[in-house]
């Protein structure tokens, strides 16, 4: 479904990713662990184009991803390509339900359409009484399951989440954990996440695990 060939990326003279290949298929929740500075952070953002790699190529589907550029790319991300990071991002202006339908609005959708499936996707993660409130009215746990809501919001074919328990309590940690696998078994929803966390690691379909730039298991 997603598939990375021979990427390499280098940061001035540090070399970071030296030639990793990995696939994810459709369905599967995928973690990648190391230590810091392995490259997990890198190699997520560049399959996930946030970042271009030096060489190497990133297919989706049928996609050459390295292939589009501008608008071209901006589009194909906000349609196919949904974000949790550990740090929720939310705009700090709008609320709970405002917030998921961002990404709908910007790929074009009809407002009301948008507003109706971001309403049901907070009721589905246990906000519906939250709907209203702005970010600083929301615990760490509710303001990441509104970035889970916001990345959902375009049906992605996958779903790529950095350390997205890594600024959680135990309870949410876990919490997440489990809203995780519910869409894998539920929607055959695809995800690939970095995580330091043992529990949510284990627990993934496969865990690729990095070490100096490079996959070594």
């Amino acid at each position: 479904m997603i598939s990375g060939k021979d990427i390499y990326k280098r940061y001035g003279s540090v070399e970071v990713l030296k030639g990793v290949s990995l696939t994810v298929n459709r369905g599967e929740v995928v973690s990648i662990a190391g230590p810091s500075g392995s490259g997990k952070s890198t190699l997520l953002h560049i399959l996930g184009t946030l970042d271009n790699a030096d060489r190497g190529e990133v297919w989706m589907n049928d996609t050459l991803l390295n292939s589009l550029k501008g608008k071209k790319l901006a589009e194909f991300r906000n349609r196919h390509i949904g974000f949790v990071f550990q740090f929720h991002h939310l705009l700090p202006e709008f609320s709970a339900l405002e917030n998921v339908c961002i990404p709908g609005w910007l790929a074009g959708r009809k407002k009301n359409e948008v507003r109706k499936e971001a309403a049901q996707l907070l009721e589905m993660l246990g906000l519906s009484a939250r709907t209203g409130n702005k970010p600083n009215q929301l615990s760490g746990g509710e303001q990441q399951r509104v970035a889970v809501a916001r990345a959902l919001i375009n049906k992605p074919d996958i779903i790529f989440a950095d350390e997205p328990t890594g600024n959680l309590d135990t309870a949410n940690a876990r919490e997440l954990h489990q809203l995780f696998f519910r869409l894998r078994d539920e929607f055959r929803q695809t995800f690939l996440i970095v995580t330091h966390n043992d529990e949510l690691a284990l627990q993934s379909d496969r865990i690729l695990r990095m070490q100096d730039g490079r996959l070594v298991s």
